[in-house]
């Protein structure tokens, strides 16, 4: 099965929209449901070529009764059912429409519920990052997914940010390139210290985790009584186990358990509804593709990230295959848009690759973003599959 994502907006108001999309030869439609903030182009609507997306927003009705401590906010840029009515248009068209559901990225949320945000080891705070070890951060996820699959009707469900975010996150005009933090610094950086957080780790994980960020010459003896970490000789670690040392294993299951923990309140609250999770066979992920290194038999269907290289996302489909159940799909999550050129032979090639290396399905980001020419491409390269 092939599947386009698209916004609410890509379909309400254009008349075209769902012919244009079913004509890529796709067979199902992600269509937001709950989305984080954005500034996007839309190449062919009839009202607006390009659309500040202010805030994190839910797509369908707030009803106040619905939800708890957290409740997200109505977009004022399409209309608070847009949803539903992209829905409709969409199955005119023949199209299965899926429920693309963002989790615990929410900027709205998190800007004004500051104790229920992601924390790093220095105490900053990262908004767009809601921490899945508080209570009502799980309420909220389990409420929304409720909603959507009662309100929404949807065909199936897309969990993204399944888990917790951490540091990568593209905010308005990122400056923290100049660091030169490591990927194993930011995974670093991505641990979270917040009131709900820092007692499940071991003792002495704060100062490690420190010390190996900063390069630090200083070591856990203070707390623990002998060196533990990367930290205890300058240089910048190269894995999570050289940057923690013996506290590595534990901090790793602490890690593993927010994104299981997550799964056990929402994946009950999708009923019948097939399932597809945005996952990451890396035990330390963050993000939009949450680390499930043991996989989750409860899913229909794993899609692996493929914005990468092409090599490298292979690698990560061939290890999401090896934890898939029996009968599970896998999916890989195709870019269409820059740095990929609009060139259908390159983008067949890619599909093969990723075909080769276990995908039973594309998920095509983004039938809404992309140019005539991208999507000219994209059908072209679809059809010699």
């Amino acid at each position: 099965m092939n599947i386009a994502y698209v916004y609410p907006w890509d379909v309400v108001g254009d008349p075209t929209a769902a012919a244009r999309i079913a004509s890529l030869g796709v067979e199902a439609v992600a269509l937001a449901a709950s989305y984080h903030s954005a500034r996007v182009v839309t190449p062919y609507h009839p009202d607006h070529r390009v659309l500040e997306v202010a805030h994190s927003a839910f797509y369908l009705p707030v009803r106040p009764s619905a939800w708890g401590r957290l409740v997200p906010a109505s977009p004022t840029w399409t209309a608070a059912d847009s949803w539903s009515q992209a829905r409709d248009a969409l199955r005119e068209a023949g199209l299965k429409v899926l429920a693309w559901t963002v989790l615990t990225h929410n900027s709205w949320l998190g800007s004004r519920n500051p104790d229920m945000v992601v924390r790093n080891a220095f105490g900053d705070p990262y908004p767009h990052a809601l921490c899945p070890a508080h209570d009502d951060v799980l309420d909220y996820c389990e409420r929304l997914v409720r909603e959507i699959v009662t309100a929404g009707e949807p065909d199936g469900i897309i969990l993204e940010a399944c888990g917790p975010m951490g540091y990568g996150h593209q905010s308005p005009h990122e400056k923290t390139a100049g660091a030169d933090w490591t990927g194993v610094h930011q995974d670093l950086l991505s641990l979270c210290f917040c009131a709900a957080c820092a007692d499940r780790y071991p003792a002495g994980t704060l100062q490690a985790v420190r010390a190996a960020v900063d390069g630090s010459p200083t070591s856990t003896a203070d707390t623990l009584g002998s060196p533990t970490s990367m930290a205890d000789t300058l240089g910048s670690p190269t894995s999570m186990a050289d940057a923690l040392g013996d506290l590595h294993d534990q901090v790793r299951e602490v890690r593993v358990a927010l994104s299981a923990g997550l799964r056990e309140r929402v994946l009950p609250a999708c009923g019948e509804l097939p399932v597809t999770l945005h996952a990451n066979p890396d035990p330390w992920a963050t993000g939009a593709f949450a680390a499930l290194p043991a996989g989750d038999p409860r899913a229909h269907a794993l899609v692996g990230n493929c914005w990468g290289d092409p090599v490298t996302d292979a690698g990560r489909l061939g290890a999401l295959g090896a934890l898939a159940a029996e009968g599970q799909r896998v999916g890989a999550y195709v870019l269409a848009l820059p740095p990929r050129p609009a060139d259908p032979g390159v983008l067949a090639e890619q599909l093969q690759i990723y075909g080769k290396s276990g995908a039973q399905e594309f998920h095509l980001y983004h039938a809404g973003l992309a140019s005539p020419a991208r999507l000219d491409a994209l059908r072209e390269a679809l059809a010699r599959q």
